[in-house]
């Protein structure tokens, strides 16, 4: 794996309830031209403060385009910690250029996933079928993959402006109950409701 260069910046004085954007995807098929993503603003661990939402391309390479402009148009961006993502695509293969979006938006990003993601699967399929497959997969190996402790089994955690320790930190921060950080699995479940009517699927 290739290593990258040290995060830039911190995550502001900690606060006891930091703010953050949690961004989810909706389900979808592969015949579907683009799928909404819903970002949830949330108070640690689990206050909702507002919803945003847009939509990206499935397969294309839209999702750091999407993810800037529903940040930098929401009211509680000023006071907002950080930015968490479910993994690192969206739509597929649409992958989030995580330096991209932390500089536009000057807030670290984190993002997590139950199981660590199977890069070289993911880089070879993304050649494959994507036009702009190999430059794009670039992307997924930006920034080196850390663990976090969880039960039953740990997350895997990339991070970009702020140190690996005040990631570890502000997650802490974010279980409510459960394996996953709160603001996600509401993310999740705000984005699941979307195209199959008001029931929404708890697999977060």
């Amino acid at each position: 794996m290739t290593v990258a260069p040290p995060s830039r910046g911190r995550l502001r004085p900690a606060k006891p309830h930091p703010r953050v954007y949690a961004f989810d995807d909706s389900p979808f098929t592969f015949s579907d031209r683009s799928t909404p993503v819903v970002g949830v603003i949330v108070t640690l661990p689990g206050y909702v403060e507002g919803v945003v939402r847009g939509a990206v391309t499935v397969d294309g390479t839209d999702a750091t385009d999407v993810l800037i402009a529903l940040v930098r148009a929401s009211p509680h961006r000023e006071a907002t910690q950080a930015i968490l993502l479910d993994g690192i695509t969206f739509g597929g293969f649409n992958v989030v250029d995580m330096d991209r979006l932390h500089d536009a938006t000057r807030l670290p990003v984190i993002t997590v996933t139950r199981r660590r993601p199977d890069l070289a699967a993911m880089e070879t399929a993304m050649g494959r079928h994507l036009p702009a497959g190999k430059e794009t997969a670039l992307l997924l190996r930006a920034h080196p993959l850390f663990s976090y402790p969880c039960k039953p089994q740990p997350l895997w955690v990339s991070c970009v402006g702020a140190p690996e320790a005040d990631a570890r930190a502000l997650l802490k921060k974010s279980f409510v109950r459960g394996s996953f950080p709160e603001p996600l699995r509401l993310a999740h479940l705000f984005a699941s409701a979307i195209p199959g009517g008001p029931v929404s699927r708890s697999r977060a």
